[in-house]
């Protein structure tokens, strides 16, 4: 445990995990659209995107709970009360964030939805002044946190999808998202605490991905596997979920909230680059360079703090 503990908190170690996981979620932007079109779920078809996305997670937690079980760790034992703790992290983290995450994408456009979704690293680091003594907000952590949502911003510069409007069905329920997603990460930090992390992440992913499989069904979408290219595409999408969410329940375990949150900033920055790169568009535009720029130092800005 205390190697673990050692390795996990390493400075280069957290770096390279934590860019690899951010790495990983936003190659999922392109990955998810492609599955789209290979499963043939339209735009506005939001059961048939629960559904899929159902199946991906719930896949992703049995996957975790069996590489669990083949390294010799127990699934099936609980202390009192940890059965409970995992069901409200599926039903949180993953079923009820998604569901507010879609249903204001459906009613927002997609640049102003990843600003709103970029709240999250906000969120993330506010819950955690109030809840943990060495995890205080600071005047360099709040300056990290302003450069990296300013190359957020950045990155999504588009004057004809960009407007100040605000609607509460659309920008609002991607905020509540990003907050879901933001108090249900710091609640399974302490959950982890008593609880391997790939077991928590594992029973967290497939509760979460069953239920919104159930509430895709329930409302009338539906998921057919139309070939084998479709096929790997989930197949990827399970892989990346499983390791990505794996390996950042273990950076959160042993590290400061504060520290790891903004590095959430490199999944639209990322996501953004894979996309162009993916889906055949240009990505020799200077706001790509500059707002990589600017997410880097504000991450570097806010590790500076906790170094000092």
């Amino acid at each position: 445990m205390e190697t673990r503990a050692h390795f996990f908190s390493d400075k280069k170690v957290v770096f390279f995990i934590a860019t690899l996981c951010c790495l990983l979620w936003g190659s999922a932007y392109p990955a998810i659209k492609n599955g789209y079109e290979l499963f043939h779920i339209a735009d506005n078809d939001i059961p048939g995107k629960l559904v899929f996305a159902g199946y991906r997670f719930a896949f992703a937690g049995g996957l975790l709970l069996a590489i669990a079980v083949l390294s010799g760790r127990s699934i099936g034992r609980f202390q009192r009360g940890q059965l409970a703790q995992l069901t409200l992290l599926g039903v949180f983290q993953t079923s009820l964030q998604y569901v507010f995450f879609y249903i204001g994408l459906a009613y927002t456009t997609g640049v102003k939805g990843s600003i709103m979704n970029a709240t999250s690293t906000f969120f993330s680091v506010l819950i955690a002044h109030y809840l943990y003594q060495n995890d205080k907000l600071t005047l360099n952590k709040l300056a990290g946190c302003l450069l990296g949502f300013i190359g957020v911003m950045v990155v999504n510069i588009d004057s004809h999808a960009m407007d100040f409007s605000f609607t509460f069905l659309g920008d609002g329920f991607v905020v509540i998202a990003a907050f879901i997603l933001s108090a249900s990460t710091i609640y399974g930090k302490r959950v982890s605490q008593t609880m391997d992390p790939t077991v928590m992440t594992g029973y967290q992913l497939a509760i979460g991905g069953i239920i919104l499989t159930l509430s895709g069904y329930i409302t009338g979408g539906s998921l057919s596997m139309p070939d084998w290219k479709a096929m790997l595409m989930l197949g990827y999408l399970i892989l990346l979920s499983s390791i990505a969410f794996s390996l950042w329940s273990q950076l959160l375990k042993y590290n400061r909230v504060g520290m790891v949150a903004p590095f959430n900033f490199l999944i639209p920055i990322s996501g953004t680059l894979l996309s162009a790169m993916f889906l055949d568009e240009s990505i020799l535009e200077w706001k790509y360079f500059f707002a990589l720029v600017m997410v880097c130092s504000g991450i570097w800005l806010v590790n500076r703090v906790i170094r000092k």
